[in-house]
């Protein structure tokens, strides 16, 4: 396993936020001297913060203060998170502070070797995206980006339906902080309460035989706040995170370490059995099911009842045109009259 040889050194707004991550109050003066700089260069480095979306309190004559504490992201603190199976397939181990994204990070990167699964996570994405290129927006602190790279032998029957086996690994991964009502949304969202907490992206390089590289992306809310929050609503989609569900603060870490190791886990099993062991507990979690849905496809848009997956992963939906199955299209629950 390795870590970086070399790292970016961290910029002044990337050192303030470490210092103002445990949530207390820090005056300026105090954080100047830390950081041997001047109270302007704080102040400005605060600014950029908030320009990346956190969300900092400033008080006169006291200081700065996150509203929400947080926990800095470190390659080492998910490593030793791991189970000693998983930690031994890590061959490469990294955290960013900015990245355009860290899907097509690990995408412009070598494969690891089969069997072996990279991890690339970052406190901030310039150009992170979720289904159909739309944006995702997390700020440092209060969302979790995270991808693995992975190569199949050869890309297993069904892979389509890989990303199905990925949101009952979430789940799964989000269970050990203790009941939360998160379900799956067809084909790849984390909802809770109506809203989307999550997102999975996977993206396939390779050929249709032979070695197959993937990398899959989840992005996570964690503590988004008040402004990012109506940012993300905005832009068409209606947001929640894991503070307003109850877990407050989250150790970002220690979910990461926990994602990972339920992904590695559920991706040698679907490689082995594809979608079958996985396809109980997504039927569980499925929060589509008997409601009014539209399925809008290139060609047309289709109404009817969802009835859950088929043994592909294929979306079933029930309406006067008989029951209809999608590999592929979007899903808006119907507002009843």
């Amino acid at each position: 396993m390795n870590l970086p040889a070399t790292r970016a050194q961290p910029t002044l707004a990337q050192r303030v936020f470490h210092a103002l991550a445990d949530g207390a109050v820090h005056s300026g003066e105090q954080l100047a001297a830390e950081q041997a700089v001047s109270r302007s260069a704080i102040w400005k480095a605060v600014g950029v913060l908030q320009t990346l979306g956190v969300t900092i309190e400033a008080a006169p004559h006291r200081g700065y203060r996150l509203a929400s504490p947080a926990t800095p992201l470190a390659a080492e603190r998910i490593l030793e998170r791991l189970s000693p199976a998983v930690r031994a397939r890590v061959r490469e181990a990294d955290v960013a502070w900015a990245l355009g994204s860290t899907n097509d990070a690990l995408l412009a990167r070598s494969p690891p070797p089969v069997g072996q699964v990279d991890f690339l996570a970052a406190e901030y994405q310039t150009a992170g995206r979720g289904r159909r290129a739309r944006p995702w927006f997390a700020p440092p602190g209060g969302a979790l980006c995270l991808s693995l790279g992975w190569s199949f032998a050869a890309l297993p029957p069904g892979a389509a339906a890989l990303s199905l086996a990925v949101g009952v690994c979430a789940l799964r991964a989000l269970a050990t902080f203790g009941p939360l009502p998160v379900g799956l949304k067809w084909p790849n969202d984390l909802v809770a309460q109506g809203r989307k907490l999550g997102g999975i992206l996977i993206e396939l390089r390779g050929e249709s035989a032979g070695p197959a590289f993937i990398v899959i992306g989840l992005g996570v809310n964690c503590a988004l706040g008040a402004a990012l929050t109506q940012q993300v609503r905005a832009a068409g989609t209606e947001p929640t995170d894991l503070a307003t569900l109850g877990l407050a603060p989250c150790d970002r870490n220690r979910l990461a370490a926990a994602l990972i190791d339920e992904i590695v886990g559920g991706v040698l099993e679907f490689a082995h059995s594809g979608l079958a062991p996985f396809a109980a507990a997504w039927g569980a979690a499925d929060a589509l099911a008997g409601q009014v849905v539209t399925v809008t496809t290139p060609s047309a848009e289709y109404v009817g009842h969802a009835r859950g997956i088929d043994a592909d992963g294929a979306l079933c939906v029930q309406g006067i045109q008989g029951l209809q199955r999608f590999n592929s299209g979007e899903v808006s629950v119907r507002v009843q009259a």
